[in-house]
């Protein structure tokens, strides 16, 4: 009996469950590497990197990794070293997760940070407090 796909049967969150479970899977390995400090390079050394997010393709074969150092300092610099380093984490990547094939990773710096900070700030603006203010007054 063949199997049928659904298009709209994807998770919400963008992905299938596959990937999604993947991409779990993936994040908890690359940040379990970057901890142990098993990449040896000097523009990684004395930065606590987070990785809060990864993406991956639907065939598996590409996961974007999202990174932030502490701080947010340097992000460039660490992105950078991350790019340098890309076959050896790579490597370490295909002994940690059991997949098929090691997926090819790429390095994006995480910028929901910074969005939450604008929405933040916005939030604290004279004209948003007076609005709310205004709303709870009438209620």
């Amino acid at each position: 009996m063949p199997r049928h796909h659904q298009k709209g049967s994807a998770a919400p969150g963008g992905g299938s469950q596959r990937q999604l479970r993947v991409a779990e899977t993936v994040r908890h390995a690359v940040a379990e590497i970057l901890a142990q400090g098993s990449a040896h390079d000097p523009d990684l050394e004395g930065h606590i990197i987070t990785v809060p997010e990864v993406r991956m393709s639907p065939d598996l074969k590409l996961a974007t990794i999202y990174v932030m150092p502490l701080g947010g300092r340097d992000t460039e610099t660490v992105v950078a070293a991350l790019e340098r380093n890309k076959k050896f984490l790579r490597g370490e990547l295909a002994r940690r997760v059991n997949l098929k094939f090691a997926p090819d990773i790429r390095f994006r710096v995480d910028e929901r940070f910074d969005e939450a900070e604008r929405i933040e700030k916005l939030l604290r603006t004279p004209e948003v407090q007076r609005d709310l203010n205004s709303d709870s007054d009438e209620t």
